[in-house]
Order: structure tokens, then C-alpha cells, then sequence
């Protein structure tokens, strides 16, 4: 394969800072990372901007997405010739017509529902935020105090709209590309049993349960994340 370059992409609650400590890491073996804007306003549109940016890159891209970053990169990835591979980093890995508030709820576990707070956007959608005083504990429970409240106060709202739109497509990329899986055991925002149902489903070339980590595997324990990334780089290049 010629040049792979890995493109990150956050979720909800989050911003493209949350990719930091990946892409030093992944910077320290010579692997490309960039970080992608995900406006958080619909599955379909968000999709749209990832499938944008992958098209703008010379090569092929692996696509890695955390949270509602999973539906988006399941997406943007459908029909496209330039994604060699998918990494979901404790995210939401749906067929066509799920949700991720869907898929939320098919095990008992999160707590998520309870800290979020909706601001109204005046066309009966609302954004929505995770309350920053319950910030560090419902979503960063393993990052430092003062990371996680900068973490809280930095959040990017989702419109509640997203959360609440099917996958569009027959078809789930992940059906067509090799995947790969990395989640935390204490997450507190997708039950982990989703985590395990969601990677089974999909066929998981790897996946890496961190014990103890939170919804914010990525910033906590940037390494574990990045080996995954390097792992499936390897295997497509």
C-alpha cells in the first residue's frame, strides 16, 4: 500500500486536543496523525466533513474515531477507496439505522444521562454538555484533576439530534474493512458490554480492554491507544 496516514477524529464532549498524547506517540515511530474537526451536528453531515478531509490526503488514511466519533468514521468510511482500516477508540461501531443513544442503552451501565445538560437551540433540538462540575468523574475519572476540568470546561456540546440519527447506508463499513478496538473497563458513559458486543459484531482484529481506564482511554493512557493504531498501520501497510 503507498502512504497511510491515520486521521483521528474525536466525539462528543471532546475537541481534537484529546488526541495530544496519540499523536506525539505515534509521532516518536514516524507514523502521520492528524486530528480532524467533528462538528458534532448529525451523523450524516459530520460524515460528510471527515469523508472531505479523507479525500484531501494524498495516499490512504485509517480512520480512528472515539465515541460518537465511531458512527462518523463508520460513515464517511462507506463507498470510500482511500480508508484502508477502522480503529474505534471506546466508541460506538453501529448498523446502518442504530443510534448511539441505541446502542447506549442495550447493556445496563451508564451514568452518562444524568450529567448532561441541554442548552436550546431555538428549532426544537437542543446542544447538549456534560455538566462541568461531574465532568472529570462521568468522563475522565483516570485523567488528572486539573486536565480533566480543563477537559470539561473545553468540551465541544453535541446537538441532541446526532445522538438520535440512524446510521445512514445499508451497509456498515466495518462489514468491508479490518477493524480494531480499544475501550476502557471503567467507562462510564458506554456500558462495557456494549464495547464487547459492538467488537465482536464487527469481526475485531484486536481488542485491548485497558483496565481502569475511562471514556477518555485516549487521553489517560495515550500509549495503550496508540500501540493499537500502530498494530493495524502495520497491518495495512
Amino acid at each position: 500500500m503507498n502512504t497511510l496516514t491515520v486521521v483521528l477524529v474525536h466525539g462528543a464532549f471532546a475537541e481534537s486536543a484529546s488526541w495530544n498524547g496519540v499523536i506525539a506517540d505515534l509521532a516518536a515511530t514516524q507514523i502521520t496523525a492528524i486530528a480532524t474537526p467533528n462538528q458534532l451536528r448529525s451523523v450524516t453531515t459530520d460524515a460528510q466533513n471527515v469523508r472531505a478531509a479523507v479525500d484531501a490526503i494524498d495516499g490512504h488514511v485509517l480512520l480512528v474515531g472515539h465515541s460518537y466519533g465511531g458512527p462518523v468514521i463508520t460513515a464517511a468510511a462507506a463507498g470510500s477507496r482511500k480508508v484502508a482500516g477502522l480503529v474505534y477508540v471506546a466508541a460506538f461501531a453501529p448498523e446502518p439505522g442504530e443510534t448511539a443513544l441505541g446502542l447506549t442503552a442495550l447493556f445496563p451501565g451508564s451514568t452518562l444521562g444524568d450529567t448532561v445538560r441541554p442548552i436550546p437551540l431555538g428549532d426544537g433540538t437542543n446542544d447538549l454538555f456534560v455538566d462541568r462540575a461531574l465532568f472529570p468523574d462521568q468522563f475522565a475519572g483516570d485523567v488528572a484533576l486539573t486536565d480533566a476540568r480543563i477537559a470539561g470546561a473545553t468540551q465541544r456540546p453535541i446537538r441532541d439530534f446526532a445522538l438520535n440519527e440512524g446510521l445512514p447506508g445499508d451497509v456498515a463499513a466495518w462489514k468491508s474493512l479490518p477493524s480494531w478496538f480499544v475501550f476502557g473497563s471503567a467507562d462510564k458513559n458506554i456500558p462495557v458490554e456494549a464495547h464487547r458486543y459492538m467488537a465482536e459484531r464487527a469481526g475485531s482484529r484486536k481488542t485491548v480492554e485497558v483496565d481502569g481506564a475511562s471514556h477518555s482511554v485516549m487521553v489517560s493512557t495515550p500509549t495503550a491507544v496508540a500501540d493499537l493504531i500502530r498494530e493495524a498501520f502495520d497491518a495495512l501497510s
